[in-house]
């Protein structure tokens, strides 16, 4: 699919267009105020030598002065428009695909780099500002005061119109040709190499306690540095081709100065008149000035779109139903003949069926994997089964919403993320309307309350990065508050213990069963040794 495709998510809504019009507008009057500068001082200068009447003067003075105090005052309201409305684009975008990112998390985007998805969600994003303020206003820009000057000019001598005429379509044309086809291959490579430096950065912090312990670092270090080196010799070509675009525009602009002085030498005009076409031409420099560096940026915004394009053009892990049934009241899971793999691998699950009343306890094992994770993601409508059902009260799991899905099923993981923020905001993820009371009841609940209390900030208390300040099982406890405070029907645990010692294990899955009540509880673990004794539950082993 082309590049290009990917405007779907960048159209400005209806209310944008007036701002991006306005600073068209204002666009258009800057650049046309500084060409009526230099072309009204050239006259002035040239006319005020002979020393006429003062009173001829007047009017060009005032001109002078107008379109000097003009071009700053239109050159500031097409900033200021231009980037108000870029920015409104800009964070638009950011939410349709952030949207689009959600349907697909966490399947669909499993296999890609943290770093690169970073890149394409920010630094290939941020191309629309590019799009909109650095090709499109430029180049509509030029393309309106261009035609304007050739206007003037061949109002004035119609040989030298036509001259500057050949060169602002040459400007126009040829010159950003020329600049995206050196450039195209460049860009192509600066995109790559850039989400390649941002994956390797991210991969470098997040490992840098490794990396130190093993004594890698020179190695990872020079992994780095040969990545850089491959986007700074990447940005040297593209800067080559940027060089080229200007070089091209001056010998435009110049040849369209020396043909004013040729054509206006043996032309029958006064010295005023010569002098307005020999230095008018040289105003649109900086008008058309913008134009080669729009096509070498709209290589790049393409290359972006592209990236980008392909990110949310990536299959949906899960099919959501055109015509959704509604909830059922039942709280009971039944999986029947279920098979499910990743991509064209073999199955990981093959015609597994069991029964989970509600209220039960099921706790389900095997050796790592065994597919205890694919079997919570397919329970939470992550992952589309190949074959087989998921029941919930009898009603099948693929005619149902994700996020009704999810409204009733609940998951704890071995790794459930939490926020470097406080206990509180942490909690809140939940529900952000509940109360202190019920805040208090579910870390009680979790055997978290305790200790919260007796911090100096209590809910207050910033846990770090990824719960740093908190020990192991501190953090799952805490997630687990989190999942109470969500209010789900069915709890899916999914290894809950890992990374935790026997004792603290233990402890934690005899709080687990006992807060969760009522609820329906799956367990998925290769360590059921660690499962209390007086828990009544059905066992169930993959192989």
């Amino acid at each position: 699919m082309s590049s290009w495709a990917a405007m779907r998510f960048i159209q400005p809504e209806r209310k944008v267009w007036w701002r991006l019009a306005l600073a068209l507008a204002a666009g258009v009057a800057a650049a046309g105020s500084a060409v009526g500068l230099l072309a009204t001082s050239a006259w002035l200068i040239t006319t005020a030598a002979a020393q006429p009447p003062v009173l001829i003067l007047l009017v060009p003075i005032v001109a002078v002065r107008a379109f000097g105090v003009a071009r700053g005052v239109f050159r500031y309201v097409e900033r200021l428009a231009g980037h108000d409305a870029a920015y409104r684009v800009l964070g638009e975008t950011r939410a349709r695909i952030t949207a689009r990112l959600e349907q697909l998390a966490p399947g669909g985007l499993s296999g890609r780099r943290q770093g690169d998805l970073l890149a394409r969600l920010v630094l290939d994003v941020d191309a629309v500002l590019d799009l909109w303020l650095r090709v499109l206003l430029p180049v509509a820009v030029a393309a309106v005061t261009g035609t304007a000057t050739v206007a003037l000019i061949a109002l004035l001598l119609p040989t030298a119109g036509a001259a500057v005429a050949v060169a602002v379509l040459v400007a126009c044309t040829v010159v950003p040709w020329l600049t995206a086809w050196s450039a195209r291959r460049a860009e192509r490579s600066v995109a790559g190499a850039r989400g390649e430096v941002a994956a390797a950065a991210t991969e470098t912090l997040l490992t840098a306690g490794e990396v130190i312990a093993f004594n890698a670092t020179d190695r990872v270090l020079d992994a780095f540095s040969a990545r850089d080196a491959r986007l700074a010799a990447a940005e040297r070509r593209s800067a080559w081709s940027a060089g080229l675009g200007g070089a091209l525009l001056v010998v435009c602009v110049g040849g369209a100065s020396i043909a004013g002085l040729v054509l206006g030498s043996t032309a029958s005009i006064t010295g005023a008149v010569f002098a307005v076409l020999v230095l008018t031409p040289l105003a649109l420099a900086d008008v058309l000035g913008g134009v080669p560096a729009a096509a070498q940026l709209a290589i790049r915004v393409r290359s972006s779109l592209g990236r980008v394009q392909e990110l949310v053009d990536s299959p949906e892990p899960v099919a959501e139903p055109r015509k959704p049934v509604a909830l059922p009241q039942g709280r009971g899971l039944q999986v029947r003949q279920l098979r499910v793999g990743y991509g064209a691998d073999s199955d990981v699950l093959s015609e597994l069926s069991l029964d989970m009343p509600a209220g039960s306890r099921v706790v389900i094992t095997g050796p790592s994997g065994a597919g205890k994770s694919t079997l919570a993601a397919v329970l939470l409508r992550f992952l589309e089964p190949r074959a087989g059902q998921v029941l919930l009260d009898g009603v099948d799991l693929a005619s149902l919403e994700g996020d009704q899905v999810r409204s009733v099923v609940g998951l704890l993981t071995q790794e459930s993320h939490v926020f470097d923020t406080t206990i509180r905001e942490n909690l809140l993820l939940a529900d952000p309307g509940v109360s202190d009371l019920r805040i208090w009841r579910a870390l009680y609940l979790a055997r978290l309350g305790a200790f919260v209390e007796g911090l100096a900030d209590g809910l207050d208390t910033l846990v770090g990065e990824h719960g740093a300040r908190l020990s192991g099982g501190q953090r799952q406890r805490l997630a687990f508050a989190r999942l109470l405070l969500a209010q789900r029907d069915v709890l899916v645990l999914d290894e809950p213990t890992e990374h935790l010692d026997e004792e603290t294990g233990r402890a934690l899955l005899a709080d687990l069963f006992a807060a969760a009540g009522e609820r329906t509880v799956v367990l998925l673990t290769h360590r059921p040794e660690l499962v209390p004794d007086h828990v009544a539950r059905q066992e169930v082993l993959l192989r």
